[in-house]
């Protein structure tokens, strides 16, 4: 069995705080996720993502287990990088801080969308097809 952990940011806490708040901000919690960072690749756990913490503390992080690191929106220093495709297309209305939107896809299929009703509307699709 496979397990990938994940510990900082989890989704389930966004609806929570109502933001994308980073996590191992301050010392403590800092500590606390190390700790846990530990503790999950001692269990068992054949991978780590990371999510929305410092880049020291990731890098800290990765050094420090014997696991691989995934990061998302925790820096350069991890072993390895995800982007919520989501996001990375620009489909939500609100992407997290950490993300990059390579491209306007809501406003590009919005756009599209629109298009088409005009067209049908206008009588324009489908087009006419001859016998």
């Amino acid at each position: 069995i496979n397990v990938c952990a994940h510990i900082g940011l989890t989704p389930q806490r966004v609806r929570q705080w109502g933001s994308f708040q980073r996590q191992g901000t301050d010392a403590d919690s800092a500590r606390r996720l190390q700790a846990d960072a530990g503790a999950l690749a001692e269990a068992g756990a054949r991978f780590l993502v990371l999510e929305a913490v410092p880049d020291a503390l990731a890098a800290n992080i990765t050094r420090d287990i014997t696991i691989p690191t995934i990061g998302i929106g925790a820096g350069p220093d991890t072993d390895a990088q995800v982007l919520v495709m989501h996001d990375l297309l620009g489909l939500g209305t609100e992407s997290p801080p950490f993300a990059r939107r390579y491209i306007e896809g809501g406003r590009i299929m919005r756009d599209a969308l629109a298009e088409y009703v005009r067209e049908v509307g206008n009588s324009q699709f489908p087009p006419r097809r001859k016998r």
